[in-house]
């Protein structure tokens, strides 16, 4: 069998998760029928990176080799891998996360067509050979000359549903209840007291529910528990926030969990990635970020909260905002300016909120009380036909699944015809 190469080009937590991981079993399973596969992964820099990106791409057994982002530069300038990769004569650079010029380039340097996933926008039509975009509008929105390299693929996100699984309840009629703090220590800080002190709070009202956190798997456990000591965590008094310890059972073949001052026992889960779990929730308390996409994805009801208790905490804008925002030194400052304007304007900060341009998910902004979001959610358990209605709304607006097949299938024909 002729050996070929494909390149995936991505960048953040939230593009391996969503992006590559359902589209590499796809690409293993139909390309290695014809020809002698080697898939390679390079990582761009992003703003959302929290530097175990490697890491995460080397768990995806189909993946050959893998190159972190902080190596991405010399080899888009200089086609110069850190470990001297050699490449075959035939390959694919696949763009699946980071900037759209980046596989013109590389694609160029190493004489390789070029496919690449648009889920909002496709550019450099001119440059890139074949686009899978999301939607049809970005179809219409391309000039006709370059129409005829687009295919509407669907929506890759869309694809986290089939890994869910089929929503069931939990044991003895219990409801589960997530929690998605996100993975930076400025957002933990202050959503992990905050989650778990609400937690507690629905579950005083309402003792049937449980409680799980879906670790990143960026974070060590005691890393983690760190956000619930005060010691470690002056912001947990600030936004009014309990404290937990960490208990690893044994036998160590049951899951970990912090057990709250009240006792609550928060189940940690480390399985990557958690949409097995995820899909068995009925509603989760999340921040903002790439989880309220995957959330949406299967559908599942969500509170996004936005505590202005510590204005710094979100630092992951895009662009030059988010270079500001992480300049050493400054950085803080330049992060409360930001945060506070981009408040002061109302805009939406959930994905599902952006995409239909309404609040669909409730995004609560401000010194939030925990009681307060407690309420939500007990609202939510105490009328299942409303979460009934958001799940449904949550399921029509994203796409149907099958845009991995379909990415698969322009890598293959872009294969084909260099035959």
């Amino acid at each position: 069998m002729q050996p070929v190469d494909v390149l995936i080009l991505s960048n953040g937590p939230g593009e391996l998760a969503t992006w590559v991981r359902p589209v590499l079993p796809l690409l293993r399973k139909q390309l290695e029928s014809r020809y002698k596969l080697r898939i390679s992964a390079v990582l761009s820099p992003c703003p959302n990176a929290t530097g175990s990106e490697p890491a995460m791409a080397r768990e995806f057994s189909e993946v050959d080799r893998v190159q972190s982002a902080q190596h991405f530069f010399p080899f888009l300038l200089l086609g110069r891998t850190a470990d001297n990769w050699d490449w075959y004569e035939r390959g694919v650079v696949l763009f699946l996360g980071g900037d759209q010029f980046f596989p013109v380039m590389i694609g160029k340097r190493l004489g390789y067509p070029t496919v690449a996933y648009g889920e909002w926008e496709a550019r450099w039509l001119r440059w890139i050979d074949r686009f899978g975009v999301a939607k049809p509008e970005i179809v219409a929105q391309a000039p006709p000359k370059y129409r005829h390299k687009m295919t509407v693929v669907g929506d890759l996100m869309a694809d986290a549903r089939e890994a869910g699984g089929t929503k069931r309840q939990g044991d003895k009629g219990e409801k589960l209840i997530g929690i998605l703090p996100g993975s930076k220590a400025a957002k933990l800080s202050q959503l992990m007291p905050l989650g778990l002190v609400i937690a507690e709070a629905v579950h005083a009202q309402n003792p049937q529910t449980r409680f799980v956190i879906p670790v990143a798997p960026t974070l060590e456990l005691q890393t983690l528990a760190r956000f619930c000591n005060p010691q470690h965590n002056p912001v947990i008094g600030l936004v009014g926030g309990t404290t937990a310890e960490l208990v690893i059972p044994d036998p160590p073949n049951e899951h970990p969990y912090l057990k709250t001052t009240q006792g609550l026992e928060v189940e940690l889960w480390t399985e990557f990635p958690a949409y097995d779990l995820l899909s068995q929730c009925e509603l989760c308390l999340t921040t903002v970020g790439a989880n309220t996409a995957e959330l949406a994805a299967l559908a599942i009801p969500m509170i996004v909260l936005l505590p202005t208790q510590q204005l710094d905490a979100m630092r992951s804008w895009d662009g030059i905002p988010g270079l500001l925002a992480n300049l050493p030194g400054v950085g803080t400052n330049f992060a409360k300016l930001i945060n506070w304007l981009v408040l002061r304007r109302k805009r939406l900060f959930a994905w599902p909120n952006i995409w239909t341009q309404e609040e669909i998910v409730p995004e609560l902004v401000g010194n939030l009380e925990p009681s307060a979001v407690a309420e939500v959610a007990l609202d939510w358990l105490n009328h299942p036909e409303k979460l009934s209605q958001l799940r449904s709304r949550l399921q029509s607006i994203r796409g149907q699944s099958g845009a991995s097949e379909k990415i698969t299938q322009l890598v293959w024909e872009e294969l084909e015809a260099q035959n």
